[in-house]
């Protein structure tokens, strides 16, 4: 599996979802975790078919409300249920801080 994501992140501009199982979680979680960690720079989106994704989208605003997800790193990923508006905001670049444990601190 890692080796199939591996590819699947240096051969892609971003991520999309589509409903799935815990395969399809398994993979967005990481495709997220990698773009807040800056191991890439990739939007990250579900395609939110008649509101599957509604639950797992309230469980990161939920996370946000809480102090666990940062408002920016939420920005991450996003949701549409037309293929067209997913694809449109995917196209966008992504504007997100560098991660302050990648930036030099001058000390050694």
């Amino acid at each position: 599996m890692h080796e199939r994501k591996a590819m699947m992140a240096e051969l892609s501009d971003a991520f999309i979802a589509l409903p799935g199982g815990f395969g399809t979680f398994e993979e967005l979680s990481e495709a997220i975790t990698w773009t807040q960690l800056g191991l890439h720079r990739k939007r990250c989106g579900v395609l939110n078919v008649r509101g599957f994704y509604d639950p797992l989208l309230a469980l990161f605003d939920g996370a946000v409300r809480a102090g666990f997800i940062r408002d920016a790193s939420r920005e991450i990923v996003s949701a549409a249920a037309s293929p067209r508006e997913l694809l449109d905001w995917l196209a966008q670049p992504l504007a997100l801080p560098e991660p302050s444990w990648l930036r030099s601190t001058g000390q050694t």
